[in-house]
């Protein structure tokens, strides 16, 4: 073969090389110059994901940290791969919002063997504190379920016919929110739950699963217990349309605190929502300041949460996401 022909037939694995050189080259130049966090975020298809996602853009903003941002769409083995790539680009921490809690192990040992410390946000996934990920920032999803039952005594007097729409099955923050209103539930005999389904905290699901409940059950159902807002709003759409007047003839509450919630209790239809507060970013760059000054943390951090009703909903509206 002719000397020519060799180097021609050479050119394109050179080509190869030198470009993950160059690759290899600017990782380490970035790693050595920049602090990067990588988000993977569950999904981005309703207002509670996407106020939580502009709060940890606007806060690494302040803080001149870049932020590399990932949506899973609702996949878990999307979002085990999106948590793949954020490695694969060497970030230096990374903020994971799981959609599930026993699909994220793979994602979480991942990042273990790279050496690239996990905080899970919003949402808890298997796995030890201190060893699997660093902390969990999260809301108190038990707490949550045992006040949204507490208002909802208080509102039927103890006595009450109720669903549940329940959020994405397998999900901690569902199972949490189901627990605490159960737990509050058991001092009140005269409540009791005659129907729980899965809304997948849609609000499109939700109200097409509350048709049928309202059909099969019609005028039994006094209450409603939605695991998020979304959700709330859908099932009373469907209350309306089954000729149920929400608010009146059903009590109808929820959790997570959006505008369009604090809307719907101001005109009378959505009786209380208990707060979700979605923006996490000031906890989450504190927790990873901590973290860098090699700090010990806690295996759970709590965000504060309120609670909104008739008395207080219209204040809030203009603040809400």
């Amino acid at each position: 073969m002719r000397r020519h022909e060799l180097r021609r037939q050479a050119r394109p694995a050179l080509r190869l090389v030198l470009a993950a050189t160059a690759l290899l080259s600017a990782c380490a130049k970035r790693d050595a110059n920049t602090f990067v966090v990588g988000f993977s975020q569950m999904e981005s298809d309703n207002p509670w994901r996407l106020a939580e996602t502009k709060s940890l853009k606007d806060e690494a903003a302040k803080r001149g940290i870049q932020l590399v941002v990932t949506d899973a769409q609702g996949q878990t083995a999307k979002q085990v791969a999106d948590v793949e790539d954020l490695i694969a680009r060497h970030v230096n921490v990374i903020l994971l919002a799981p959609r599930e809690f026993e699909g994220l192990a793979p994602a979480l040992q991942a990042a273990k063997a790279a050496k690239i410390p996990v905080i899970l946000v919003d949402r808890a996934a298997s796995g030890v504190a201190g060893q699997d990920y660093v902390t969990l920032l999260a809301s108190n999803f038990v707490e949550q379920g045992r006040r949204a039952a507490e208002w909802l005594a208080a509102q039927t007097n103890g006595t009450a016919s109720i669903v549940e729409l329940s959020g994405t099955p397998g999900a901690s923050v569902a199972t949490d929110r189901a627990q605490g209103f159960r737990d509050e539930l058991a001092k009140h005999p005269g409540m009791k739950i005659v129907a729980s389904q899965t809304g997948n905290f849609s609000r499109a699901t939700a109200q097409g699963v509350m048709q049928n409940i309202a059909q099969s059950l019609g005028k039994k159902i006094t209450a409603v217990y939605a695991h998020n807002d979304e959700m709330a709003l859908g099932a009373t759409q469907a209350l309306v349309a089954a000729g149920l007047k929400p608010g009146s003839e059903v009590k109808v509450v929820s959790i997570d605190g959006e505008r369009a919630a604090l809307e719907a209790i101001d005109r009378g239809e959505l009786g209380a929502t208990v707060e979700s507060n979605p923006r996490f970013g000031p906890l989450a760059f504190d927790t990873i300041d901590k973290l860098r000054k090699g700090e010990t943390l806690p295996p759970k951090i709590l965000i504060t949460d309120r609670f909104f009703d008739k008395a207080n909903a219209k204040q809030f509206i203009a603040e809400a996401y």
